[in-house]
């Protein structure tokens, strides 16, 4: 198992998801626990993109409710449909916002967030979770971080089924 981070300072923001994929997959790949792998995925790509917040919310009942993160104090719940993460939940697709301020309905936890893509976490045709993340820059997010950031989730998006915390 990996433990410690090669960080990619130069590289081009493919370059870097490639070299942070792979040692996600290392960090992930023999541990069970997902409270843990989503601590950890969150800690790397904290690390290596430097992005304002990044966490998952849960899906209990017809709520988001705040799991592991990294940044700043975050919403604690959020209604199914409400802001970007409920519509991502409800429309069961990733959803990216080049300016939070013009999205209809966002809920502002940091006045600090620009942009935002949240990826929602599926098993069995339903979300479970939704991977958030928030950029203190317009237009942060684009296909590149779409397809990585989905293939990241895929990686332990089995493990939410079977694990007991939820």
């Amino acid at each position: 198992m990996a433990e410690d981070l090669k960080i990619i300072l130069n590289g081009t923001k493919t370059e870097q998801y490639r070299s942070l994929v792979s040692q996600i997959k290392a960090l992930v790949e023999l541990e069970t626990d997902v409270v843990a792998n989503m601590a950890n995925i969150c800690a790397a790509l904290k690390e290596q993109f430097n992005f304002l917040w990044i966490g998952f919310y849960l899906v209990k009942g017809k709520e988001l409710v705040l799991g592991p993160f990294q940044g700043p104090v975050a919403c604690t719940r959020i209604a199914y449909g409400k802001g970007v993460c409920g519509e991502a939940w409800a429309q069961k697709k990733v959803i990216m916002v080049s300016d939070v301020e013009t999205f209809p309905g966002h809920i502002s936890c940091s006045s600090l967030s620009k942009s935002e893509i949240v990826v929602p976490v599926m098993f069995k045709n339903e979300v479970i979770a939704v991977l958030d993340i928030d950029s203190a820059r317009l237009d942060s997010f684009d296909e590149i971080d779409r397809q990585y950031l989905s293939q990241i989730i895929e990686m332990i998006s089995d493990l939410f089924h079977s694990d007991a915390s939820r």
